[in-house]
């Protein structure tokens, strides 16, 4: 199956350490450096996940580079601090680039938007009218702009955020997917439980849950299979350490 996916790509960074005391001078951890593991994340995270069930993938993301450094206690796998770096330098994918892809080269099309810039309200727009196998995993308030999306991943939290903007758009909170962290997610009021693992880290599970979720569904036509599966692939990596491909 061939994707088609647009979103913000950054180098997730984890270094590792010993943080056993504090900087005499101030209430800061004190850390010595161990080990370092690098990743591609955010969209790239959701492409490397496609990659590996075995989709060929074709992405465009933006130009300029954004690191994610997160500084994590060895031990104990407490998160100490996070450096982002990059964020404000994103520039606008152009809607009328957009109108040159021929979306009917892909199977799906995948948007895993951050909100860093990249992808404005207009191109989302655009992109959900141009294919009709179209997946959004989106940080922005949600408005009448994703109307046309098949299904849309988002967390309990950012549902919360854009309760009321939902309701004034026919149907589309019948399109939602809602994750709710370790009760798994629901979709049109049914709830998708997931089996219980110790949590060792969150980040990237999102990026996990969209890519195996718009996978399924592509390959079987089955939304209740998708979800399940997205499940199941999202509980896999939670129980490993740092950013995860499933």
């Amino acid at each position: 199956m061939r994707f088609l996916v647009f979103g913000e790509k950054c180098e997730d960074i984890f270094q590792y350490g010993s943080a056993i005391r504090l900087d005499p001078a101030a209430p800061a951890p004190v850390m010595i450096p161990h080990r370092r593991t690098v990743n591609l994340g955010m969209a790239g995270n959701v492409v490397n996940n496609l990659k590996s069930l075995g989709a060929e993938v074709v992405f465009y993301s933006q130009t300029n580079s954004i690191t994610k450094t997160r500084f994590v206690d060895d031990k104990t796998n407490h998160l100490l601090m996070r450096l982002d770096v990059g964020d404000a330098e994103t520039r606008p994918l152009s809607v009328d680039f957009i109108k040159t892809i021929d979306f009917n080269d892909f199977d799906c099309v995948v948007v895993s938007d951050y909100c860093k810039g990249f992808l404005v309200y207009e191109a989302i727009e655009e992109i959900c009218k141009r294919h009709e196998n179209v997946f959004i995993d989106t940080k922005k308030i949600i408005n009448d702009k994703f109307s046309n999306v098949n299904f849309m991943k988002i967390n309990s939290f950012e549902y919360a955020l854009s309760k009321d903007s939902i309701a004034n758009v026919d149907g589309l909170e019948d399109k939602l997917i809602i994750t709710t962290a370790k009760e798994g997610c629901t979709y049109r009021g049914t709830s998708y439980p997931v089996s219980e693992v110790e949590v060792k880290d969150h980040s990237g599970a999102g990026d996990t849950f969209l890519a195996a979720l718009s996978f399924k569904y592509t390959e079987s036509k089955d939304i209740e299979l998708a979800i399940r599966f997205a499940n199941e692939c999202a509980t896999k990596v939670v129980s490993k350490r740092g950013v995860s491909v499933i």
